[in-house]
């Protein structure tokens, strides 16, 4: 049951009733539910701003997913980075020293792209921009590298069609078969004559051998004049033009079987070991010159010989002998 409402009058010093008509109620009822309202609004927003919806909960959850993504790409991309960069040495340091090819300029692996400075311009003004801009740089630089060593192979792959007759053209085996009473006695460099008694230059390697052992091409070539390399003291003797500026030079040989003008295969019977000329023991004299320079012949022994049989060879001709001629 309503309680009843009264108001004290001063003026007749009694309390009267109120009487509540319906427009005193509908007025309070407004006012509280606008009241009701307007709280409930406030508690609204402070809520939004305080709690996630559903909805931003499942945003949220997929930007960190996106975000984390994006990381281990950026993680990809470096791990491609480094493989690239280990191509890139290997190109440099490996393929193109084989091939007998300048490597490429730095310039040209990591000149930019063109039109970057736009490129990125639309990434910029997205949410975490930063992190798109600098993955996409990351592999646009990549994609420019790769694109760079794709040619660089192709042209690779051109110099190897050319290099198998560079191969052929390498005095890459020892002249003489090494075997019983076969031996190298003496290596590349200063040497005491044998004749002379003074420290010369010895512009070859010595095989010490019985006379009439067979002596071997190194290479594929051409049997040419031996007024250009040979010389007096070499006795009987043999020069092979291998092109690519490669000649090898036998010298103190008994005997002969291959004349100018006639090619030879690597492994190709030339001559036998003898004894001729400024000589002082059986043995061949054998030399290699590149572009008109006598170069130390072990350095292309490398067709038939272990490691650690170049090893032990390589000391040998460190050896400071005196030589056979």
């Amino acid at each position: 049951m309503q309680k009843a409402k009264y108001i004290y009058d001063p003026l007749t010093l009694a309390y009267h009733k109120v009487e509540r008509t319906w427009r005193h109620r509908l007025r309070d009822t407004s006012l509280f539910l606008l009241a009701s309202f307007l709280l409930g609004i406030g508690f609204f927003f402070l809520l939004q701003s305080i709690l996630d919806s559903p909805k931003e909960k499942a945003l949220k959850r997929e930007l960190s997913e996106v975000l984390l993504t994006y990381e281990q790409l950026n993680d990809r991309v470096d791990a491609l980075s480094f493989v690239m960069e280990d191509m890139e040495r290997r190109d440099d340091e490996v393929y193109r020293v084989v091939f007998e090819s300048e490597p490429l300029e730095d310039e040209l692996r990591l000149s930019s792209i063109g039109g970057a400075s736009d490129r990125y311009a639309a990434i910029r003004g997205l949410s975490n921009g930063a992190l798109l801009e600098r993955t996409a740089r990351k592999v646009d630089e990549i994609t420019k590298r790769i694109t760079v060593q794709s040619e660089s192979l192709d042209e690779l792959a051109t110099l190897a069609s050319n290099k198998e007759a560079l191969m052929n053209a390498l005095p890459a085996i020892r002249p003489v078969k090494m075997s019983r009473g076969v031996r190298f006695s003496s290596g590349f460099g200063y040497r005491l004559h044998p004749i002379f008694k003074v420290r010369k230059l010895h512009a070859g390697v010595d095989f010490t051998a019985k006379k009439g052992t067979p002596i071997y091409a190194t290479a594929d070539g051409i049997i040419i004049s031996n007024d250009v390399y040979g010389g007096r003291g070499f006795g009987k003797h043999l020069t092979i033009s291998h092109g690519f500026g490669y000649h090898t030079l036998f010298a103190h040989m008994d005997r002969v079987v291959k004349g100018k003008g006639q090619r030879v295969k690597r492994g190709d019977l030339i001559g036998y070991v003898g004894n001729t000329g400024r000589s002082t023991a059986p043995h061949l004299h054998y030399e290699v010159i590149r572009n008109g320079r006598r170069v130390n012949p072990i350095n292309y022994f490398f067709n038939e010989l272990s490691p650690a049989e170049y090893d032990a060879l390589v000391r040998a001709a460190a050896a400071s002998n005196q030589s056979f001629d």
